[in-house]
Parts: structure tokens; C-alpha cells; sequence
């Protein structure tokens, strides 16, 4: 009996354990396509015949500027989730992505994996780069991606503490691994995105494998060409009308854009344009 009572305390004292941990990691299950979908303006569902286009983990010297040619090529802006320890190493190159007209947001401190709770790690480390960002780019974020996606409770009020709305994607093209191709990038974004989607992309390796970002740079013209020859328009989140945001220090009329632009709330609506690609796969 003694066993039975000492096991029973034990298993009682481990309830409010997992209870924390729970309460911690719980939301970060967004993170899973089917859950996502649950939570539209989480996902990043906006206006029907627009196509938020999205890069994490910059900036990069070594990356980012190639990228920043084939957009002004291409004609579209994005919104850059930066960190702010690149963005705290490479001011120049971070005032270069605003100066070309793109969208600047917060992805972070750096890119770790918090899987045990520290919330006032998670405050101390979002603000500071909120402030690394506004002071090297003159510009005041708006938008928070976490690393990997994982948005933990302490995450959302830490960025919820900072003033910037969290945003996850709808489709992605998977240019973080080895075996990443053109080809395979294109065909995976295609596979998922629809009108009022928001695409994830990397404009550098730093937190992917070596070199991996030539894959989305090769994927970027006809990613954007396929969403163009769907009807739909392709830009930063700003433009994208998810929940009536703030605009920030993006060009308004940037090269591109069609259609009208409609309603807040009209994330959920039906009859958002269906996303053909001619893309393998």
C-alpha cells in the first residue's frame, strides 16, 4: 500500500508540471496545417485575389541582395521577417530592403527553439528586436513570425506586448532542405496556395541547409508568374488586407498589384480564386 500511496503522490505532483508545459507549447500547434486553417488571420488568409509573398531569417549579404534584384525585376515587393541579431550585423543591408520598398517585420532575436517556458526571456529578447529593427531601418514593424513556426504562449504575449500581430503562412516551399530544387520549391508552394494565401520562403541558409536558398531564388520568377496568371496580385502583407493591418512604410501601388481591394474579414470569404500551376509535381 505504502508503494501505491508514494507512486499516487508522485503521479499528482507531475500534473502541474504538465500542466505548464501544456499550457506553454499548446499553441504552437497552429504550427500543423489542419490547425492553421482553424485560425485565418493566424495563417495569413487575406484579400481573395492577393498573394502575400513572404521571406524568413534575413537578412544576408552573402543571399539577400540576389533576391532583392529578381524582385525589383519581377516588379513586386514582400515582407522580410527579419532577425534582429542579422539585422543588428548587417544595418546597411536591412535599410536596403526598406529603401527598395519592402515590408520590414520581426522574426525574433535569434533562431532557437523555445521549448521550455521563460517568458520574460521571450519579452526581453522580442523587444529587443523590435528596437534593433526600428533603429536600423527607421521603420516600426508590425508583423511577428516566430522561428519554425512554434508560437508558444510566452511568444504571443510577448509579441502581443510589443505591438506586433503574429502571422504564420499558408503554404511554403520547403527551401530549407538539401535536396530543395527549383522545381520542387515551385511545385510545393503550388500545392497549397490559393488566392488570399501568404508564402513562406528563405532569403538565406542561415538557419536551413547550405546553399539552400538558391532554390527559392530560381523558384521566385515563376512562383510569381503562375499567381499572375491566376488573376491574382502578389505583395507584402500590408497589402494583403488581413484584418484591416496597418499599412507600414511600403510603396503603395507597388508594380503588380490587380484587382480591387475588399472588405475586412474577408479572409474567410468563398469563392477565393483556386491556384493553378503548371508547376511538376
Amino acid at each position: 500500500m505504502r508503494q501505491g500511496s508514494r507512486a499516487g503522490r508522485a503521479a499528482y505532483a507531475v500534473v502541474p508540471v504538465l500542466a505548464v508545459a501544456l499550457a506553454h507549447i499548446g499553441p504552437a500547434a497552429t504550427w500543423l496545417p489542419e490547425l492553421r486553417r482553424r485560425f485565418p488571420a493566424l495563417a495569413g488568409l487575406g484579400s481573395p485575389r492577393h498573394v502575400a509573398l513572404t521571406f524568413d531569417d534575413g537578412p544576408d549579404p552573402a543571399s539577400t541582395p540576389q533576391f532583392l534584384d529578381v524582385l525589383d525585376r519581377l516588379g513586386v515587393r514582400a515582407t522580410f521577417f527579419v532577425l534582429g541579431e542579422n539585422a543588428a550585423r548587417h544595418p546597411v543591408l536591412a535599410r536596403e530592403l526598406v529603401r527598395r520598398g519592402h515590408e520590414i517585420a520581426v522574426h525574433g532575436w535569434s533562431h532557437d527553439r523555445p521549448w521550455r517556458p521563460s517568458p520574460v526571456r521571450d519579452a526581453r529578447e522580442l523587444l529587443r528586436a523590435v528596437r534593433v529593427v526600428g533603429e536600423v531601418t527607421g521603420t516600426v514593424p508590425h508583423w511577428y513570425r516566430p522561428p519554425y513556426g512554434i508560437l508558444t504562449s510566452g511568444r504571443w504575449a510577448a509579441a502581443r506586448g510589443a505591438g506586433l500581430r503574429p502571422v504564420l503562412w499558408t503554404a511554403w516551399g520547403k527551401d530549407w532542405r538539401h535536396d530543395a530544387t527549383p522545381a520542387s520549391v515551385r511545385a510545393t508552394v503550388a500545392a497549397d496556395l490559393r488566392g488570399g494565401g501568404t508564402v513562406l520562403l528563405h532569403d538565406t541558409d542561415h538557419a536551413s541547409a547550405p546553399g539552400s536558398w538558391r532554390a527559392a531564388l530560381g523558384a521566385l520568377p515563376d512562383i510569381v508568374r503562375d499567381c499572375r496568371e491566376a488573376g491574382l496580385s502578389v505583395g507584402p502583407l500590408g497589402e494583403h488586407g488581413t484584418g484591416g493591418a496597418a499599412a507600414t512604410s511600403v510603396t503603395a501601388g507597388s508594380a503588380g498589384t490587380v484587382g480591387s481591394a475588399v472588405t475586412e474579414g474577408s479572409a474567410g470569404a468563398a469563392g477565393r480564386a483556386p491556384f493553378r500551376s503548371p508547376a511538376p509535381g
